[in-house]
């Protein structure tokens, strides 16, 4: 997990002084879900991310790349997923891709160093859960829920830096993240593991790797590459970042290197990505030190540690990159990705008869306001209805899963919930406006004789009648 970016005097400090000084976290990352990846041709890339501490920055955000080394910021730069369990906040996502390629998931850490907690009560007192979200396509995601990985090991005080692999010899994933708790007298972090196939439930926890005396772990990501005489790598933070190889997740690991000549200090949270049209691997490295995000440093042959090598041929985009993970695209799922997040409309619904003002959520509730500021405040995705696809449900653009409901007549903007009550509240028709067919209203999916309209500048749900009623109930949908 990464660090907190320049200037805060935390991101300067460097992971071995975490509990004594507060100041550094986990990154999260993944490899390649099955052995047959290797046979499967790829086209793209797509890196799953967060981007810091500012105001929803600690949440899902994807960018996509044509060539591995040049990233462009996909959903217009805005969230893609936002969690409404636990702290509220996500780090260090991983995306795993079933050995069938027919379903997926984002595992993460559940932290919110932006609510203003501390990094000694984040990592003392802080969440034992990491984050899941499930889909079957890369586009539609499900409704997150919390994973408690750390909950049955003692004093457990967080869970972070979750990452996973494939084990086709066991039929399910290794899935290991970082935890701080007391061991033999010593609290420190360790990496875990347990086993999963569903990632909603797993095996009892095991340590993994354990460093002697007061050393702590907190990042490792392991690759499955099949060359230079190991199957297995293993990228870790110490003081540097430690290459070993090893052919068995759980059997011996030998120490190859460490990357101190190349990169220096101030580095953590390895990122691997294999090149879709060559032998060559990309190991990205974020410089906690410094706040600028990713680096990446290339080889042919990640058992060869001095021959990995620093490019500046590389480009990230608006935002900054922390601790993530690259998954390689094929065909049919960059098509999918790159048509759902590379071009999104944001819609934003216009009052008729207050034409300065727009609805938008504050607070969770929702009203109509002039210079709404956020503009993202006002901006929605008009979605196939929760209860009905041929109707319309509206997903903020920036809290993605959250819609606009109607509670009591009232309109509130709420996390989606399962079951048929909140799809249907969020759920409305649009029909030809009633005070100008050119515009829009929306009746209730469930209360059908009722509509959104404006009162007191408040959205509600009511029944109409009158002009007035009518021209409250009317919107022009707009961008």
């Amino acid at each position: 997990m990464t660090t907190s970016p320049s200037p805060r005097p935390a991101a300067r400090l460097s992971r071995r002084g975490l509990i004594a000084a507060a100041a550094a976290l986990p990154a999260a990352a993944l490899l390649p879900a099955s052995p047959a990846a290797a046979q499967t041709a790829y086209t793209g890339y797509l890196m799953a991310h967060f981007i810091g501490e500012g105001s929803g920055g600690e949440q899902i955000y994807l960018s996509h790349s044509d060539n591995g080394l040049n990233w462009t910021d996909l959903n217009r730069g805005q969230i893609v997923l936002r969690t409404p369990l636990g702290t509220k906040g996500v780090r260090d996502p991983i995306i795993v891709r079933s050995p069938a390629g027919n379903r997926y998931w984002i595992v993460a850490t559940d932290l919110h160093i932006g609510s203003g907690t501390s990094w000694s009560d984040a990592a003392n007192r802080g969440s034992r859960n990491l984050v899941v979200w499930e889909s079957a396509d890369l586009v539609n995601w499900s409704i997150p829920w919390l994973l408690p990985v750390a909950a049955s090991i003692g004093d457990a005080g967080d869970a972070w830096a979750p990452e996973a692999i494939w084990d086709a010899a066991a039929g399910n994933y290794f899935l290991y993240w970082a935890t701080n708790s007391t061991l033999n007298g010593e609290k420190k972090h360790r990496i875990w593991s347990a086993r999963t196939t569903d990632f909603r439930s797993i095996t009892t926890p095991q340590v993994y790797i354990e460093r002697p005396g007061l050393e702590e772990l907190i990042d490792t990501q392991i690759i499955e590459a099949n060359t230079g005489g190991y199957r297995y790598y293993r990228a870790s933070k110490h003081t540097q970042i430690v290459i070993e190889g090893g052919n068995s997740l759980t059997g011996s690991w030998t120490r190859l290197g460490d990357l101190s000549t190349l990169t220096g200090g101030g580095v953590e949270g390895p990122m691997w990505a294999k090149f879709n049209d060559r032998n060559e691997w990309a190991l990205w490295l974020d410089q906690y030190a410094t706040g600028r995000g990713y680096m990446p440093v290339l080889t042919t042959n990640p058992a060869a540690v001095s021959g990995y090598r620093k490019v500046t041929n590389y480009s990230l985009g608006s935002n900054l990159k922390r601790h993530g993970y690259v998954l390689n695209l094929t065909q049919a799922e960059e098509t999918r990705v790159l048509n759902r997040f590379q071009n999104p409309v944001f819609n934003r619904l216009q009052s008729y008869n207050y034409q300065d003002r727009y609805v938008r959520h504050y607070n969770m509730d929702v009203r109509i306001d002039p210079g709404v500021s956020p503009l993202q405040d006002s901006q929605f995705r008009l979605v196939p209805g929760l209860a009905s696809s041929s109707a319309v449900s509206f997903e903020s653009v920036n809290f993605p899963g959250h819609f606009l409901r109607h509670a009591d007549n009232d309109f509130v903007l709420a996390p989606r919930a399962s079951g048929g009550t909140f799809n249907a509240d969020a759920t409305f028709n649009r029909v030809a406006g009633l005070a100008d067919s050119s515009w829009s209203s929306f009746t209730s999916y469930n209360f059908p004789t009722r509509y959104i309209r404006h009162y007191g500048y408040a959205l509600r749900l009511d029944p109409v009648s009158t002009a007035q009623e009518r021209a409250d109930a009317t919107f022009r949908v707009t961008t």
